[in-house]
């Protein structure tokens, strides 16, 4: 049985200003920019959002079907819009972004597939945590963790959601007590625990997950388990633009993971070369796409794999 990798998120479609001026435009959403780099790296990847019948969505469907990736379990309505992302490059080539939203008032209307053991299931991001949303999403986490799958947790948590942290908090730390890993970054977890460095914020997510990813752009990635502690330089690059760094990072781990056959049950007796490998996959690829406007690997890198 093949093993399939499942991405939860929101669908938008990003424009992209620099200097106050539109330089480009792409389908985003942190799981559909992971989504893109996997199915480019011919991985079986199974999104799961939702967008409308409307320009912008038949856009991005069609964008994401010649990428190789299913849209069997994305929700398409008619009594909304898809969603807009316009995304404001600063002088460092960091985004800040400003939303434009239209959902129709009943959501996420579809059936959740059938999971696994040892598929991988990638979810995260506002869209993880959102409380229209929440029930639904998580009885397909439960689901999917009694199925076996090994789950991965982007909390993706950003300063633009601070005032409703608390109200948002129980479904952050219950993902994470979900999850078989947590990728977090240090501005993540800064938010989220007030943790300062990978110690901290290690200290803060050991007890609901004994697997932590802790990402500091500017600096390294740190790997954090009950058995190992590593750490990784991340590579001074110019940026062109950094969003979709961590959403590619995330499918750099994902990617390894299918690749070398890593299960759920074995995941913490995977060695530190190993760890290496995977680990500098995400870090490769988080380089690459800040190397241009795509929010994902270009076809040309993922061929060279």
């Amino acid at each position: 049985m093949t093993r399939k990798i499942f991405t939860i998120g929101e669908t938008v479609l990003d424009i992209i200003f620099k200097n106050n001026q539109p330089v480009a435009s792409t389908a985003g959403g942190s799981m559909l920019n992971t989504s893109v780099t996997l199915g480019r790296l011919g991985m079986p990847v199974y999104f799961i959002s939702e967008y409308g019948n409307d320009p912008v969505g038949m856009q991005i469907d069609s964008f994401l079907s010649k990428n190789g990736i299913s849209t069997d379990y994305v929700y398409r309505y008619d009594d909304g819009k898809s969603a807009l992302a316009l995304a404001f490059l600063d002088e460092s080539n960091n985004a800040a972004y400003t939303f434009y939203k239209a959902y129709p008032e009943k959501r996420f209307d579809i059936a959740f597939p059938e999971v696994n053991a040892d598929d991988i299931v990638l979810f995260g991001s506002i869209y993880a945590i959102t409380p229209e949303l929440r029930p639904l999403l998580r009885r397909f986490l439960f689901y999917a963790r009694q199925r076996n799958a090994l789950l991965y947790y982007d909390p993706n948590f950003r300063k633009a959601h601070l005032d409703d942290l608390e109200q948002l908090r129980p479904a952050i730390l219950e993902n994470m007590s979900l999850a078989t890993v947590v990728r977090a970054s240090d501005e993540d977890l800064e938010i989220i625990f007030g943790a300062k460095n990978s110690a901290e914020a290690y200290e803060a997510v050991s007890p609901l997950c004994d697997t932590l990813i802790y990402t500091s752009s500017s600096d390294a990635v740190y790997l954090k388990t009950p058995h190992t502690s590593l750490t990784l330089p991340t590579r001074k690059i110019e940026p062109v633009s950094t969003i979709g760094a961590g959403d590619t990072f995330n499918a750099g781990i994902a990617y390894g993971l299918h690749k070398q056959r890593i299960r759920k049950e074995s995941l913490l007796s995977v060695t530190d070369d190993t760890w290496q490998q995977l680990i500098g996959y995400g870090i490769d690829f988080a380089t690459e796409v800040c190397l241009s406007y795509e929010n994902y690997i270009s076809s040309g890198f993922a061929a060279k794999l």
